[in-house]
């Protein structure tokens, strides 16, 4: 079946200054206007629930840069469930409902559960992880994310030694949806990981941002965060998460397999087919910085790839 792609607008793969001031003072007046406020998701406006997780542990093993302010980090993003634009998500996200919602954990384990996302809340101690996420068409973010790490509700489910692969699905509806109406990918969301890379204290069960929890558009109400890789590996608004055998199909490696592999770590010696992946613009800064080996996160995750040619596996 044949795929259309939207067309990547320049300004979105090399912007320039122009660009990102005019659309700073658009986004800044955005703010302060009345129309926004009734256009815009009210999650999308700043800070708005309480600040469920104020007392989250603070983890060792976040990066001490500064994080992007919370109004970049909620309106500008990729989740094509929603549309194909960086505005899409904030202005159409606030049809998705998050409760009910449950996540099915299943396939090659001992323990398969349906949970429920407020179990899922209390099922660990929440810590703030600040990490930087890198975007495959080239920006980058810091994001104090809420979470606790996925291996502890992977342990709960008492995976066999056939569970070699994480299988992570994403919520079908296009009526909460409407961006699963297009044909820009095959629908439902699929993303996966091998068992150790789920598995990897670095690998967080996202729950909330900046001590709220997760905006619709951000992927509540429950999402994996996987910073060492590009950002579309770590998958929102979960609703299954299964353990296989065999490598899981992945939404963007079937769409584009030469430009989106399994693995997809950040690697700037491997470029996108159609972009270099050398530098990176990080939100809210203008110019651009060189891209670090797994998005700066060598030191703890480079011994998962030993051996592997990761230009063949990329």
């Amino acid at each position: 079946m044949s795929r259309l792609f939207p067309a990547v607008p320049a300004s979105e793969i090399t912007p320039r200054p122009l660009f990102e001031r005019r659309r700073a003072f658009l986004r800044d007046l955005a703010w302060v206007s009345a129309a926004s406020a009734v256009s815009l998701p009210l999650q999308a406006q700043g800070p708005t629930n309480a600040k469920v997780f104020a007392s989250a542990r603070k983890s060792p093993l976040s990066t001490t840069e500064e994080a992007t302010r919370y109004g970049d980090v909620t309106t500008y993003n990729n989740f094509y469930e929603f549309g194909t634009g960086k505005d899409d998500p904030a202005e159409r996200a606030g049809s998705l409902k998050t409760r009910p919602w449950t996540v099915m954990v299943d396939g090659e384990c001992a323990k398969p559960k349906r949970w429920d996302v407020d179990e899922l809340l209390r099922l660990a101690p929440v810590e703030e992880r600040i990490y930087r996420m890198r975007c495959v068409e080239g920006w980058s973010m810091v994001i104090p994310w809420n979470g606790f790490p996925l291996a502890e509700l992977i342990r709960r489910a008492e995976p066999t030694s056939r569970a070699k692969y994480v299988e992570f699905t994403t919520l079908m509806d296009d009526r909460q949806m409407p961006g699963q109406r297009s044909r820009v990918l095959e629908w439902p969301y699929v993303e996966g990981l091998r068992m150790d890379e789920a598995m990897h204290p670095l690998t967080l069960l996202g729950l909330g941002l900046y001590g709220e929890l997760l905006p619709n558009q951000n992927g509540a109400p429950v999402r994996v965060v996987v910073p060492w890789k590009y950002g579309f590996k770590s998958a929102k608004s979960l609703v299954r998460i299964r353990f296989t055998e065999q490598e899981p199909r992945t939404s963007w490696n079937k769409a584009a397999p030469r430009e989106y592999g399994f693995y997809s770590n950040v690697n700037p010696a491997v470029d996108h087919p159609r972009w270099s992946q050398a530098r990176e613009r990080r939100i809210g800064e203008f110019g651009k910085r060189p891209t670090l080996p797994f998005n700066g996160y060598a030191d703890q995750v480079a011994s998962l790839y030993a051996g592997m040619d990761l230009k063949r596996y990329f």
